[in-house]
């Protein structure tokens, strides 16, 4: 059910008919983000993701928003460190009209100056917004000095002194290098015809210009270790957010790791929820998640506790890390982390906005549509042994980073401290 075609122009388009349900979803991504961006106009992709929305040649700023809302449709962007998204969901019988609208917006935006400037407060708001933030501030923090000098350290929202210097020129220019084929992708899933589709992406985008070929992005990063602070008395809690290096998104050891991140902890069965926040009560909110890039990936754990219990937090975190490396999982503990993992998998595929997701992001990051047997396939197969091994392979000698939100007055920390 799933097909893939080129326009005459070579924009990739992909395709799942789920013939069961009564509505689309379709997203033009583009294979851009805020690593792409050079570090003085950091922030240019998401502030371009606003701006397109504020109009174009033949729509208004109102008239999109109406174009949705007269259907009973939801259109929406993001912009992550690697790609850019523009998406909407409608019922089957407002899918023509609705890639009529995308193709306008991600192709002809007015930039209008008025309207730029407008934006900017938006999105300098945006920005102040993440400092109050203190659980997405933090994520901000550790980058910035784990990947220091590096696209992937700089914040996806740039800052207000790069945003704020922003100017339409920059910003036109960049539109033009980074919208061209070969850089996008259009994905939909839902009660579609392939054909049908494109056919109407044909008409609405084929006309859009190939371009030229423009630099590659950035090499790889280099992790730097180390305890990275931001002090902020005026909150009640401690935010620690520890990480160290782990696999690439497309390297093929990636289902040992999400076995391993399961187990220690990406649900409520695992060993740090129960150990910090169930036994000890030294928090609400304290998981681990797997954060994984094109050639580099972060395993993070994040724990907010109140400002005398940040070191004890610490050491449990590296106690059950020290566990994992010398005992590895138990069989009860694997058979609950792979049943989650496929389950959450099969759950998450049931809507057309996350079909048309995981198809795009498969395309970007692997060139190719992985089936659910596949992937459900790559679960299965991990073995008690081969976590036990990833966690000698990721953990074993390594040295933890740390980023510390909150009123960090207190907080002694040394490099013997992180040791595993």
């Amino acid at each position: 059910m799933i097909q893939k075609h080129k326009l005459s122009n070579g924009l990739a388009l992909i395709t799942e008919s789920m013939p069961h349900v009564r509505s689309v979803t379709i997203g033009v991504w583009l294979r851009r983000g805020s690593r792409d961006e050079p570090a003085r106009t950091n922030g240019i992709s998401h502030f371009i993701e606003h701006l397109v929305f504020k109009g174009t040649e033949g729509r208004s700023a109102r008239d999109i928003a109406l174009a949705m809302d007269s259907v009973g449709g939801q259109m929406d962007a993001f912009t992550s460190k690697e790609y850019t998204c523009f998406y909407a969901r409608v019922l089957d019988e407002h899918l023509p009209e609705t890639i009529d609208l995308l193709a306008d917006i991600v192709q002809r935006p007015l930039f209008d100056a008025t309207e730029l400037e407008r934006e900017r407060q938006v999105v300098l708001e945006e920005i102040r917004m993440v400092e109050d933030t203190p659980d997405d501030l933090i994520y901000d923090l550790f980058s910035e000095h784990y990947f220091p000098r590096h696209p992937l350290g700089r914040p996806i929202q740039g800052t207000e002194q790069t945003v704020g210097a922003l100017s339409r020129r920059q910003l036109l220019n960049f539109f033009r290098g980074a919208y061209r084929p070969r850089n996008m992708l259009i994905v939909a899933a839902g009660n579609l015809k392939h054909a049908n589709v494109a056919r109407m992406c044909e008409r609405g985008f084929g006309d859009l210009d190939r371009g030229r070929n423009v630099n590659g992005r950035a090499s790889a990063p280099r992790p730097h270790s180390g305890v990275f602070r931001a002090r902020k008395n005026e909150l009640g809690q401690l935010h620690l957010l520890l990480g160290l290096p782990a696999y690439a998104r497309t390297m093929s050891q990636r289902y040992r790791l999400y076995v391993l991140n399961a187990i220690l902890g990406g649900t409520m069965s695992s060993r740090l929820f129960h150990k910090i926040r169930e036994e000890r009560g030294l928090a609400y909110s304290v998981y681990s998640a797997v954060n994984a890039f094109m050639d580099a990936g972060v395993l993070n754990i994040y724990a907010a506790t109140n400002r005398a219990s940040g070191s004890e937090v610490i050491g449990l975190v590296r106690a059950e890390l020290a566990a994992l490396v010398q005992h590895g999982p138990t069989e009860d503990e694997l058979r609950v982390a792979k049943e989650n993992l496929k389950g959450s998998l099969m759950l998450s595929l049931e809507s057309t906005s996350s079909r048309m997701s995981n198809l795009a992001r498969q395309e970007i990051y692997y060139g190719r549509q992985l089936t659910l047997e596949e992937t459900l396939g790559g679960v299965s197969r991990v073995t008690r042994a081969a976590v036990h091994r990833t966690a000698r392979e990721l953990l074993e000698g390594q040295q933890l980073s740390l980023a510390v939100v909150g009123p960090t007055k207190g907080l002694s920390v040394r490099s013997r401290d992180l040791a595993l």
